[in-house]
Order: C-alpha cells, then sequence, then structure tokens
C-alpha cells in the first residue's frame, strides 16, 4: 500500500470562529489545502491571512455544490491522486484525515465515507432519522447500501474529481449526486471510515436545513431512480450489495443496528 497525494479542500461561510483550526489541522497532512470561501461576510478570510493555503474567493454565497466544484477544478491543477474534502464548522476532525487516507489507500478507485457512527446517539433526532432516510433513498440510485451519505468529510479518487466539475452544483444535493454519477459512469463502490459525531456548543448553526433541504433531496434522489428505468430491479440490486464500514485502528466493522449487511476488512 502506497500513500495517497491528496488535496485537502475545505468549503467554507462564515466560519470564523473554526476554520483556523481546522486549516492548520488539514496542513499537518497535506501542503495542498484548497479553501473555498463562499462570500463570507465575517472574518473567515482573516483568520486563514497567513496560512500557506491556496484560498478561492467567492463575492457571494452560490452554494456548497459550487464552492466544492471550484475546490475540484483547482484540486485537478496539482499532483495529487484525489481530493479529500471537510466541512469548514468544525464538526470534522483533522485527526480523521489519516484513518481515512489509509483505507483510500487499500481501496483504490472507492469514494471513502467519514461516517458519524461514533457517539451518534448525541446527533440531533431529526438530524439522525433525515440521514437514515437520505441513506436508504441515495443507495437505491446508487446501486448499493449506504451509511451516512450526507457526511461532508470524504475521500474521491482523482477520476471522480474529474467527472464532479461537470456535476450540477444544486447545493446539498450535490454530493448525492456524485456518489450516483460515478456509481453509474465509473462503477465507483463507497466504503466507509466509523468518525466521531461532533455536535458542540462552539460550532455555528448548521447551513442544512433539515426539512427543506431533506426534501430537496428526497425528491432530487427519486427522479434519479425513476430515470434508470425498472425501479424494483434497481432497488433489489442496491439492497444487495453491502456498504463497507473499516476502521483502519481496530480493523473492526461498525454500523449501527439496523444499518443492515457489512463488509468486514
Amino acid at each position: 500500500m502506497t500513500a495517497l497525494r491528496a488535496a485537502i479542500l475545505i468549503p467554507c461561510l462564515n466560519e470564523e470562529r473554526a476554520i483556523r483550526a481546522i486549516v492548520e489541522g488539514a496542513l499537518q497532512y497535506s501542503p495542498h489545502v484548497i479553501v473555498v470561501d463562499d462570500g463570507s461576510s465575517d472574518g473567515t478570510v482573516a483568520a486563514l491571512h497567513d496560512l500557506p493555503i491556496q484560498l478561492i474567493r467567492h463575492d457571494r454565497p452560490g452554494g456548497k455544490g459550487n464552492a466544492l466544484r471550484a475546490g475540484f477544478r483547482r484540486a485537478l491543477e496539482l499532483d495529487v491522486d484525489g481530493v479529500l474534502t471537510m466541512d469548514g464548522d468544525g464538526q470534522h476532525w483533522f485527526g480523521d484525515i489519516p484513518r481515512i487516507l489509509r483505507v483510500a489507500a487499500g481501496l483504490p478507485g472507492h469514494i471513502v465515507v467519514g461516517a458519524r457512527l461514533v457517539g451518534r446517539e448525541r446527533q440531533p433526532k431529526i438530524r439522525r432519522i433525515a440521514n437514515d432516510i437520505a441513506d436508504w433513498g441515495i443507495a437505491w440510485a446508487v446501486g448499493q447500501r449506504l451509511v451516512d451519505s450526507q457526511s461532508g468529510q470524504r475521500w474521491y479518487p482523482r477520476d471522480v474529481v474529474a467527472l464532479a466539475v461537470d456535476v450540477a452544483p444544486q447545493g446539498f444535493v450535490f454530493e448525492a449526486d456524485i456518489l450516483i454519477e460515478a456509481a453509474r459512469r465509473l462503477g465507483t463502490r463507497v466504503a466507509a471510515v466509523p468518525i466521531q459525531v461532533r455536535y458542540a456548543g462552539e460550532f455555528r448553526r448548521s447551513h442544512f436545513k433539515p426539512l427543506r433541504d431533506f426534501c430537496r433531496i428526497t425528491s432530487h434522489v427519486f427522479g434519479r431512480v425513476v430515470e434508470v428505468g425498472s425501479v424494483v430491479r434497481t432497488y433489489r440490486i442496491a439492497r444487495t450489495i453491502p456498504i463497507q464500514v473499516i476502521d483502519p485502528d481496530a480493523g473492526a466493522a461498525h454500523l449501527p443496528p439496523d444499518a443492515g449487511a457489512v463488509e468486514r476488512a
């Protein structure tokens, strides 16, 4: 297994309290840290002024999908094997970066998701329910079972990054569409690494609106399921292909009790 050359991409909007610590942590694991400021109106950019990063600034907020696409384009200019994304609000710990990259190195061509399974009971109930339903629906469109398909901490191989720059940037739907397009056009499988749920008072309120964004994601994904033809056949296929959940430290698979079958590492 060889080490992966990773660009670390952090989209952010009004994250002045958390962003510097996140970026400093990311720089410990890659010299290629790309921060996309999506039109912040606070001190986010000032907090990063002396750090050796590639900063992309948008004049006004354009949504997470647009921010990620801008970062993906920049990453394709670099000599890297892929991109690891993480949110700028502090919910993703930079200490999980090497764990995700170790699993990705052992699973060439896979998307690897940092799945918020450790301490999952601390996640707000409405978010947990919305995530579970989204996993079920997106898995149907992708063609394999998924866990925490809404997590923003992910490893994307370079060929998936190249594909993603042409995916329509529809806010939080964008990350679901990357999974769908990569599975259909490249045959990409998805694996997961258990990470800790991090919800604490110092984080700003999430930009994700559970009811509004859940409805948008659900309606969009249903359309992606229908467009392939046989709804029943695709559902059966998706339910028979399990998600790989790999803890590189413990060598064991972790899933919540209702998450279904697991392929052990």
